[in-house]
């Protein structure tokens, strides 16, 4: 099939899930651009600040969920299973369960002013759910951070070329933090100036690589754990809001190109649509719906959407577009990634050995898969560029999660300590996030990983069960929340119990006791979920 027909023809059915379905659930939760949004009713001028304008926040929401998840996860699932069953649960995922879960988590944290969804847990659940769900997503987040550092410290060192854009950007974001915040510049004039010099730094970077030698990665790993302590304490919007506003220009511009590309080259689609339903990593179902998280389902959004966007929104009638578009937005880039390394590399070449993907897969990784894919697929626009483009802009990415999962760390460890004295002081609370997931880092964070890799979206599970626990306390219809809570939420049950087998039986009891306590803390949850229920259906 004409990879043409498989990218246009998903982009047309994601705009008609926004135009259509989005609206519903919009109408579902009743949005009143009137009301007083937590970015104004708590403002601090710290963390509680309202965007001068929703594409600000937008540039924020978006290049902070997207992370690396919607370009690893279709890159392996499409290898295992083939690209037709990825692409159709990145389609209908992104439109009736990702879409939906963001813009929920988003409205019902407006609801509580601006609280996390595990504190938010409290009202619905109890607190002692409250204190398993936020200590569950407090040292999932250590590890998040740990792995991005680690694999951005990897990619600066490997990749010399993207360390002035990289550090370059800081600068930059926060210069159009005080043109906009401060020195009361047109949004306009600021944004050319700020998308002008970042280009500037992607040129100075590819003429100029730093490298610095046999310790590179452990050093630039050093250095972005600083950096995230210091992005993570700082006013949002003289550092974050800006920096992430700039980092999406990088994004579209790749997702444009991308796009471009397929209309120039439309490949046929090399890859087989279907390879089987078994795989080395466990059936079809459930875990292709575990390795494709970010691009259909993820419920790291819901820490992000509850954690710092419902704090800096200023106005309802923009939570669509945040919330729900931005999940779209995330689609169309799963997208780009399937057509990328499903077309533009081959399944089986003698003429070019070099771009078989199964094999790039197994001895590149999958950074490398996709920077081949997209550099093939954008080669009659940028020639060899295309690879290191994909690679600056995947960076790009790291760096908006890295920062957010250390911010959001804090908020959930804030309120994990209450009105504890200790729990007020952001230096203290970030310095001990930072030094653990400095310990994992530069330690076993790649033992512990694999624990985790249905964790995800357990925690996507356990929003929507949330979510639809306090819709059922107001009366409210169910539907569009605890029809994607059970599927996931069995799915996700069903990796676990894979995953945990396989621990036992090549003797990795560690993460075999961490796969069972997820299960254990999943079930007491949904037993909780249901005697709320039921006591509220009487």
């Amino acid at each position: 099939m004409n990879s043409l027909i498989i990218a246009f023809g998903s982009l047309v059915l994601f705009i008609f899930g926004y135009r259509f379905y989005g609206r519903k659930i919009a109408r579902f939760w009743e949005i009143n651009p009137k009301n007083i949004t937590p970015a104004y009713s708590r403002q601090d001028g710290i963390d509680f600040v309202p965007a001068k304008h929703w594409s600000i926040l937008f540039g924020h929401h978006f290049s902070s969920i997207a992370g690396a998840g919607p370009i690893i996860g279709p890159v392996i699932a499409c290898a295992l299973f083939g690209w037709l069953p990825a692409l159709i649960w990145i389609v209908l995922g992104s439109i009736f369960l990702g879409g939906v879960h963001d813009f929920s988590t988003l409205m019902i944290s407006l609801r509580h002013q601006g609280i996390s969804i595990a504190d938010v847990s409290k009202t619905t659940l109890g607190y002692f759910v409250k204190v398993i769900f936020a200590s569950f997503l407090l040292l999932s987040l250590i590890l998040v951070i740990a792995v991005f550092a680690a694999v951005g410290g990897k990619t600066l060192a490997v990749q010399p070329q993207v360390v002035i854009p990289t550090f370059g950007l800081i600068l930059v974001a926060t210069l159009l933090g005080f043109m906009l915040y401060r020195w009361r510049v047109n949004q306009t004039i600021s944004t050319l100036t700020g998308v002008g010099l970042l280009f500037g730094l992607i040129i100075s970077g590819y003429h100029f690589p730093i490298k610095l030698g046999a310790n590179a990665a452990t050093i630039w790993t050093i250095v972005l754990l600083i950096y995230a302590f210091i992005a993570s304490v700082l006013p949002v919007n003289l550092l974050l809001q800006p920096r992430d506003y700039l980092a999406t220009f990088v994004l579209f511009f790749g997702l444009f190109f991308g796009y471009l590309g397929i209309v120039l080259t439309h490949p046929q689609m090399h890859a087989p649509a279907f390879v089987s339903w078994k795989s080395g990593q466990g059936n079809l179902w459930p875990m292709l719906f575990v390795l494709i998280a970010c691009g259909a389902l993820s419920g790291f959004h819901s820490l992000i959407a509850s954690g710092t966007t419902s704090k800096q929104l200023a106005s309802e009638g923009d939570a669509q577009k945040i919330g729900y578009g931005g999940m779209l937005l995330e689609g169309v880039l799963a997208v780009l990634t399937l057509v990328a390394v499903s077309a533009s590399l081959y399944w089986k070449s003698k003429q070019f050995p070099n771009l078989v993907y199964p094999e790039l897969v197994k001895e590149k990784g999958w950074i490398v898969t996709f920077g081949m894919g997209y550099g093939e697929l954008t080669k009659p626009i940028f020639g060899g560029l295309g690879a290191l483009i994909a690679i600056t802009t995947l960076k790009t990415f790291v760096m908006t999660t890295l920062d957010s999962a250390t911010r959001i760390s804090r908020y959930i460890g804030e309120e994990l300590l209450g009105e504890i004295k200790i729990g007020k002081n952001r230096y203290l609370i970030t310095t001990a996030i930072i030094l653990l997931a400095g310990y994992l880092t530069l330690g076993s964070w790649q033992v512990l990983w694999p624990a985790f890799g249905a964790s995800n979206q357990l925690v996507a599970a356990l929003t929507l069960l949330v979510i639809s626990v306090y819709l059922k306390r107001k009366r409210k219809k169910v539907i569009y929340t605890l029809a994607p809570c059970l599927f996931i939420f069995v799915t996700t049950i069903a990796a676990l119990f894979y995953q945990g087998k396989g621990f036992f039986s090549t003797g990795k009891y560690l993460l075999f006791v961490i796969d069972l306590t997820l299960i254990i803390f999943a079930l007491i949850m949904l037993g909780k979920g249901i005697r709320v229920w039921r006591e509220n259906g009487r």
